[in-house]
């Protein structure tokens, strides 16, 4: 299933949006990433050390820090790159069609 998101420049490169379980029609709230290498990428929002939102945290190339304890995963395999976090990040597709944000929930 496809949740259309918005346009393109609704997330700026270097930044993030979140996207709410109630409003996509997923199981859980999913963040979209616009990394520095142009692409979006999207993960689970909720860090997988502890509760803390990955939409709130720093994008650096194609890695996200957690703003809680600094656990950073890789935007495109979800894979963690340094602890606390024990456990990769969930992915999902993120797809531009029409200039438009779309995400594979």
């Amino acid at each position: 299933m496809s949740f259309r998101v918005g346009p393109v420049d609704l997330v700026p490169e270097g930044e993030s949006l979140l996207v709410e379980a109630k409003d996509s029609g997923a199981s859980e709230d999913i963040a979209i990433f616009h990394a520095e290498d142009g692409n979006f990428y999207a993960l689970q929002d909720e860090c997988t050390h502890e509760v803390a939102s990955l939409s709130d945290g720093w994008i650096e190339d194609c890695t996200v820090e957690c703003p809680l304890h600094s656990s950073s995963f890789d935007l495109k395999t979800g894979k963690v790159l340094c602890m606390p976090a024990t456990v990769d990040a969930r992915t999902y597709k993120v797809n531009v069609v029409d200039g438009f944000l779309e995400l594979e929930v």
